[in-house]
């Protein structure tokens, strides 16, 4: 499906295993964030980790630096907190939508940090993201 393109930030590997998990579910590879935007994707999945209720800054320079008018971004990350994730996800939906993108879903999970929250993302974490990958394939 090159109309699909997952790019993720992920330091700490927990937003990669939930990319990896849209990815098998799309049948695509998740890309990172070194790699071209690529023109003829017209439903990207963006994800990134939450580090300090923020996108990576990786992320951000990513989306500052492409053009997404026309594009719709389904939205995906991890944070050790339901609230920093959620700070995360509307800050990165916002530097989107001034660059012309439509997001059209969002979806997050917890992920580990050092000793916090072992074993997440897991299975039924990584069924959900699937599910949610799903969703945005039928969604437009």
């Amino acid at each position: 499906m090159a109309d699909i393109a997952i790019v993720v930030d992920s330091r700490g590997g927990n937003t990669r295993n939930v990319a990896g998990a849209i990815a098998e579910e799309l049948g695509v590879s998740a890309g990172d964030l070194t790699a071209p935007l690529p023109a003829e994707a017209k439903l990207l999945f963006l994800g990134s980790g939450t580090y300090g209720s923020a996108p990576g800054i990786e992320m951000m320079k990513f989306v500052t630096d492409n053009d997404f008018t026309g594009r719709r971004v389904a939205l995906f990350g991890t944070s050790m907190t339901e609230s920093g994730a959620q700070t995360m996800i509307a800050a990165l939906e916002d530097a989107l939508t001034r660059k012309g993108a439509t997001v059209i879903g969002r979806y997050h999970c917890r992920g580990r940090f050092l000793v916090f929250s072992r074993g997440r993302p897991n299975a039924e974490d990584l069924d959900a993201a699937k599910k949610f990958a799903r969703e945005m394939l039928r969604s437009g």
